[in-house]
Formats: structure tokens, C-alpha cells, sequence
């Protein structure tokens, strides 16, 4: 029983095995660094930047909504960094999915892939209905009209929508069909939208600038006195509510953080730029430049419109669905709002896009690894695209775009993409300190065996490799001890440190979890001084401490990379405690809903995926082989194997 449960636990952690150097890849290589830049920027700068800002402003931040989005940016750049330096160590298909896939285990990776298929699905729906209302709105809601009279759908509960958006669906096969169709041609349609938008968009912030006014950022309560006795003299004046304390800040601090954690669901969709590494032309150097430079355009896109409209027009004037057309009117430039119309749509259009482009993708890298079925890996010769995956998902979205009413689901998006920074962040973490290279210097697969306190490899080809250098420094089975956790044996990470850092990582991730849900859920205990909430919290910190510090100590390797995350540990420790915390602000009913998500999940896994995998296909044809073998490899065994192989 033990041996078959300890099979069990190996077989959902085993992990891939890399190999960089191997076959070309059947996509198409031909995505310039531009092209990511576009690609990301387009995914990124959507609906939020014509809507947020005012939503944000209004009802949080005021004014200060340019420190909540300097906050957001930097805490997503926190996750951007780590997704860029897997983008400069694994060039392959697969983003957060393969990068947990190689390092964590197949049961971590196929729950990324899972969340990160949810993800996309949800987020090509939403846009597209919201694509619909935006042009509806433009035409008067004539549509939703037409369509409400004549298709209503009064089904009881808040699943369905009120109709079916016919208009989203074919949106969405549309740009389907242009995904099928190659990926130069869509990176094309891509780049024209999404510099409509930023065209857009640098005439609105231009426009502020020139028509604005800083005295709306010193506003006082007399302002917002005088402006309700002027529109409604009857009306209830609600100062602490809509005007706070006035100023720059008129919520306080509280305001700002409140806003900043809606901010920062602004900046998700960069991830998408780690799923082209096998399309883009020079993967290793342009995966980390697009993530990098699309988060800062979009950091002075989103900085710039929101300093512009709330210089425009009060804070507590704006209109929370369209505050940009209503900022143009107020200062006497109303046909302002149909080119603010047409930015809307084109960064609509960019994030639809950026939603579509990366699921067929992960989709495929999961099929070709068996954990999906298998005949969504076909890849069509002709327009080297997944294509069944594409029409797939696109069909999946449509009808989801068609019939259901998205709000109560948009959350579960938060929780797909959170997971994957957090996962993507544990993975950079563990990889920097362990020993060797990510993927093998050649094709044979290597038999690494401890022989009489040495690592002895062999492999078909050559012998040189990494471990044959490691050889020299050393005995590299070490025995644990206390001391190694604190005063490592070398400057150069073993197995054993690697152990270390794997463990430590392990126990860092449950902790801060827990103090995230004690913070989430007895935040206002905490301030108050109450010492049921604060000793467990100052004692969980003690343990984040003491983790943090273990980890620092180990030799971090030194693998030479395009791009490496800064200021190990802390910068990838902080970005998992920001994920892990907005994820344990999301309500339960959300959580519920991931619940059933994960338990469809799980049923293919265990009843397709964990049979049917690669990996494990692999570890059963090669277990014959090593039993064959003497249970105990002797010295002269390794030899003669070693000069059987040698050239």
C-alpha cells in the first residue's frame, strides 16, 4: 500500500524534462520583437483605460488614482519580471503551464493550464460582449432593442444573459477565423488596432493637459458644496461619501490601496507574449523586451489618461461608464467622444485579440503532452497554427459570449491569472538555486545515478556536460544538517542546497497563504490592536523571516541568461504575497464556482491526463530497462557503460 501511494505522490510530481537544442519547432517562426510589444500593449490596454480610470477615480483614489496605478504597475511588473526570465530560459510553447510543468510537477502544472484555459475562455467572452455594448451604444441600442424584443431569455437567476448576444458570437469566429488563418496575419491586424489606440489615446492625454486644470486636484469641501446647490439644490449632501476630504487624495490611504488593487487587474495580459516562444523569431531576447516595455507603455497610457481626466473635470463630476466622452463635453469638446468611440473600439478589438491568442496555445501544449486529449496538438501544415484548438476554443467562447450573463464570472478570471504569476514566481525562485542548466547540452537522455558519494552521468553522446564539471568540486551528496541551512558548504549550488530552497519555498508559500486569509479577513482586528489577530500574524512573519533568510543564504547558480529577476528573493517572495492576497479578497461564490472549475478539471486529469501523459509513458518504457540493471550500480558497471558509449 505504501509503495503504490508513494507511486501515486511521484507520478503527480514528476516533471518534464527540457530540451532547447532539440527538433525545430512546427510553428511558425516569424514574430519580430514589435510584434510581442504590439501583441502584449494590445492585451493589456483595453476597456479599462476608457472606463477604470473613472470608476477608480470617482468612488477610491480621486486625483491620486495616478499612485494606484504607479502601485498596480509596479506590482505587475513584479510578475512581469519573473515571466520574462522564464521567457529567457524556456524558449517553448506552454507559458506559466510549461514553466510549472518543468519545474513543480504535472499535477501544479496542468491545475496553471487549467486555470489559464478558464482564464482566457471567460476574459474573449466578456470583451466581446462588452465590444457589442460599446458599439450598441454608438448606434443608440438599437441591437440590444432588436434583440430584447424579439430573443429575450427570462430564465430566473443571474446565469444567463437577458439575450443572446448574436453579435459577440460572430465577433468571435470572425477573429477565429483570422487566428486559423496564420499568425503573421493576425500580429498584422494586431499592430494596425493597436496603434489606433495609442494614437487615441495620446490625443486624449494631450488634450487633458492643454484643457485641464490642476485646481481640480486642490478641490475643497466648499467646491463640491456650491456644485450640488447648482445641480440639485434638494439633493442630500453626501460629503464623506462622494467628496471624502478633498485634496489630492480625498479617501485617504485606504482609498489608494483600495484602488490600486483594482488597478492592477488593468495590467493583466502581458502573460500572453510567454505563449509565442516557439512563433517569435529571437525568443530568448524578445519574450523579456516585450513584457518589460508593454507594461511600461501601458503603465504611462493608464498614468497619463488618468492624470488628464480628473484635471478635466472634479473627481466627484465623473461619470463612472464613460467618463472620457463626459470629461470632452465639460470642457466644451463634445464631438471629442467619437474619437474616443473609435480608440474604445480598436483597444476592444486589441484585447479580444490578446485574449484568443494565447488559449489555442496552452491548450496545445497540454495535448501534446497527453494531459488534454491528444488530437487538439495537431498542428496544420499550412498555416502553422493549433488549429483545432483555435476553432475549439473559439467555439467554446462564442457560446459562452452567445448565452451567459459574464459579471458574476469575471472574477473567476482573477484567480486563473493569479495563480499562474504566484506558480510562475515559485518556479523563478527554485530554478536560480539549484544546480546545472534548466534543459540537457544533447539529445540522449541522461542516467544520473549516486555512486560512492559522486554523481556519475552517462549518456549516449557526449560525456562533457554539466555534471561532469560538478564532479570536481567535489563529494555532491551531502548529509543535512542544521548548519547547511544557514552556512552553505560552496559558493556553488549542490543538490542539497537545491533541496533546501525547494523545501524552504514550500513551507514560505503555505505560510504566507495563511497570513493572507488572516489578513483578509481580520484586517480591521489587526489595526485595532487586537492580540488574537496580531500574535498569530507577528508569528507567522517570524516564519517568512526565517524562511526568507535560509533561502538567501544558498549559492544561487550561476547559469548565464538574456534577462534574470533582480534582488533574489525578496522580489519574487513579494510578488507571491501581492497575488495570494488579491486572491483572498475575492468572495465565495467565486471561490465556489472555482471549486466545480477545478473538480471538472480533475476528473479529466485522473481519468485521461495521468495515463495518458508523456512523462509517464516515459518513466514505463524506461522502467525495463533500469530493471534489468543491478539494483546497485558498482563503479565497474558505470565504467564499462561510459566506454561502451564514448566515441
Amino acid at each position: 500500500m505504501a509503495s503504490q501511494l508513494s507511486k501515486f505522490g511521484k507520478a503527480l510530481l514528476r516533471r518534464r524534462p527540457l530540451n532547447c537544442s532539440g527538433e525545430e519547432t512546427q510553428f511558425a517562426r516569424c514574430l519580430s520583437t514589435l510584434d510581442l510589444i504590439a501583441l502584449g500593449v494590445g492585451s493589456t490596454l483595453g476597456a479599462g483605460v476608457y472606463v477604470l480610470a473613472g470608476e477608480v477615480a470617482r468612488d477610491k483614489a480621486g486625483p491620486a488614482i495616478v499612485l494606484c496605478f504607479l502601485i498596480a504597475a509596479l506590482s505587475s511588473m513584479l510578475a512581469g519580471l519573473c515571466y520574462a526570465e522564464f521567457g529567457a530560459r524556456v524558449p517553448k510553447t506552454g507559458s506559466a503551464y510549461l514553466y510549472s510543468y518543468v519545474t513543480v510537477g504535472e499535477i501544479w502544472a496542468f491545475i496553471t493550464g487549467w486555470n489559464l484555459i478558464l482564464s482566457y475562455v471567460i476574459g474573449t467572452a466578456s470583451v466581446a460582449r462588452a465590444w457589442s455594448s460599446t458599439f450598441d451604444n454608438l448606434v443608440e441600442q438599437k441591437i440590444s432593442g432588436f434583440f430584447k424584443a424579439s430573443m429575450a431569455m427570462k430564465v430566473p437567476g443571474k446565469v444567463l444573459a437577458e439575450y443572446p448576444d448574436l453579435f459577440a458570437l460572430i465577433l468571435i469566429l470572425l477573429l477565429t477565423g483570422l487566428l486559423a488563418f496564420g499568425v503573421n496575419e493576425s500580429a498584422l491586424v494586431n499592430k494596425i488596432f493597436t496603434g489606433i489606440n495609442l494614437v487615441v489615446l495620446s490625443f486624449v492625454i494631450i488634450s487633458g493637459f492643454v484643457k485641464g486644470d490642476t485646481t481640480n486636484w486642490n478641490l475643497t469641501e466648499d467646491d463640491y458644496t456650491s456644485f450640488i446647490i447648482q445641480t440639485n439644490g434638494s439633493r442630500t449632501i453626501q460629503t464623506e461619501k462622494e467628496f471624502g476630504v478633498g485634496g489630492f487624495a480625498p479617501f485617504g490611504l485606504s482609498g489608494v490601496l483600495s484602488g490600486a488593487a483594482t488597478c492592477f487587474y488593468a495590467f493583466v495580459g502581458f502573460d500572453c507574449i510567454a505563449t509565442t516562444s516557439e512563433e517569435a523569431k529571437n525568443p530568448m531576447r524578445s519574450i523579456p523586451i516585450g513584457i518589460v516595455a508593454s507594461l511600461l507603455i501601458c503603465f504611462f497610457a493608464y498614468f497619463g489618461v488618468s492624470a488628464a481626466l480628473t484635471m478635466m473635470m472634479p473627481y466627484y463630476q465623473l461619470n463612472t461608464d464613460s467618463p472620457l466622452p463626459e470629461a470632452f463635453t465639460y470642457v466644451g469638446w463634445a464631438p471629442a467622444r467619437y474619437i474616443v468611440a473609435v480608440g474604445s473600439l480598436c483597444a476592444l478589438s486589441t484585447s479580444l485579440l490578446g485574449s484568443m491568442f494565447p488559449m489555442p496555445r496552452v491548450i496545445y501544449a497540454m495535448a501534446e503532452d497527453g494531459l488534454l486529449f491528444r488530437l487538439l496538438s495537431k498542428i496544420n501544415t499550412r498555416t502553422k497554427t493549433p488549429l483545432l484548438a483555435t476553432i475549439a476554443s473559439g467555439i467554446v467562447a462564442a457560446l459562452m459570449a452567445f448565452f451567459f450573463d459574464l459579471a458574476a464570472l469575471v472574477d473567476l478570471m482573477s484567480i486563473g491569472t493569479l495563480l499562474a504569476y504566484s506558480l510562475v514566481a515559485i518556479c523563478v525562485l527554485i530554478l536560480r538555486y539549484q544546480p546545472g542548466t534548466l534543459s540537457s547540452s544533447s539529445q540522449s537522455e541522461k542516467l544520473v545515478e549516486l555512486v560512492e558519494g559522486e554523481k556519475v552521468a552517462v549518456s549516449g553522446g557526449d560525456s562533457g556536460d554539466e555534471y561532469a564539471l560538478e564532479l570536481e568540486d567535489g563529494p555532491l551528496r551531502e548529509t543535512f544538517s542544521a548548519k547547511l541551512l544557514f552556512c552553505p558548504s560552496g559558493n556553488n549550488p549542490t543538490e542539497m542546497s537545491g533541496t533546501i530552497v525547494y523545501v524552504t519555498t514550500a513551507v514560505i508559500s503555505v505560510v504566507i497563504t495563511v497570513l493572507c486569509v488572516v489578513l483578509a479577513n481580520c484586517l480591521t482586528a489587526l489595526l485595532a490592536g487586537d492580540a488574537v489577530v496580531v500574535v498569530p500574524c507577528v508569528i507567522l512573519c517570524l516564519f517568512c523571516a526565517i524562511c526568507i533568510v535560509i533561502i538567501w543564504r544558498q549559492p544561487e547558480s550561476k547559469e548565464a541568461l538574456t534577462f534574470k529577476v533582480p534582488l533574489l528573493p525578496w522580489l519574487p517572495l513579494f510578488s507571491i504575497f501581492v497575488n495570494i492576497y488579491l486572491m483572498m479578497q475575492l468572495d465565495k461564490s467565486t471561490w465556489i464556482r472555482f471549486t466545480v472549475w477545478m473538480a471538472i478539471g480533475f476528473a479529466i486529469y485522473f481519468f485521461y491526463g495521468i495515463r495518458h501523459s508523456s512523462e509517464g509513458r516515459s518513466s514505463r518504457q524506461n522502467e525495463p530497462a533500469l530493471q534489468s540493471k543491478s539494483p546497485i550500480y558498482t563503479r565497474d558497471v558505470i565504467d564499462s557503460d561510459v566506454e561502451a558509449n564514448s566515441p
